[in-house]
């Protein structure tokens, strides 16, 4: 499990592999992770998009940006947190991700960016 904290908001990251539905004969590998964004400011915001680097271990990246996540776009109150699960599938059964938030105040509609900390997705084969 990672975390970093970026303007007051907090996001943790827990990964998970996911064998059944990979294929390492074909090269490829689901991994699930699930992120919990807490806020920590005194000030209510709300996540407007993600912007994501995913990297293989064989050298390929890609970059996925997006509205919101998982389809929403949650305003989350101070002291409260939000929490969802998504995946990527990747070609190597080794690699990372990280990435940005853009959210805003919504007391005064400033726009600012979080930093989603870099996690390894590694297959627990890969581990011994």
């Amino acid at each position: 499990m990672v975390q970093q904290v970026t303007e007051g908001v907090s996001v943790t990251v827990e990964t998970f592999y996911q064998p059944n539905q990979s294929n390492p004969v074909n090269s490829e590998f689901l991994f699930a992770y699930r992120i919990t964004i807490e806020n920590l400011s005194t000030m209510p915001v709300q996540l407007i998009s993600r912007h994501w680097h995913i990297v293989d271990s064989n050298g390929t990246e890609r970059e996925v940006e997006g509205e919101g996540v998982v389809g929403q776009q949650p305003i989350i109150q101070p002291g409260e947190n939000y929490q969802y699960v998504s995946a990527a599938n990747l070609r190597s059964d080794i690699g990372k991700m990280y990435g940005t938030y853009s959210m805003v105040n919504q007391y005064n509609k400033k726009s600012f960016t979080v930093n989603i900390p870099e996690f390894q997705l590694i297959a627990p084969f890969k581990m011994n």
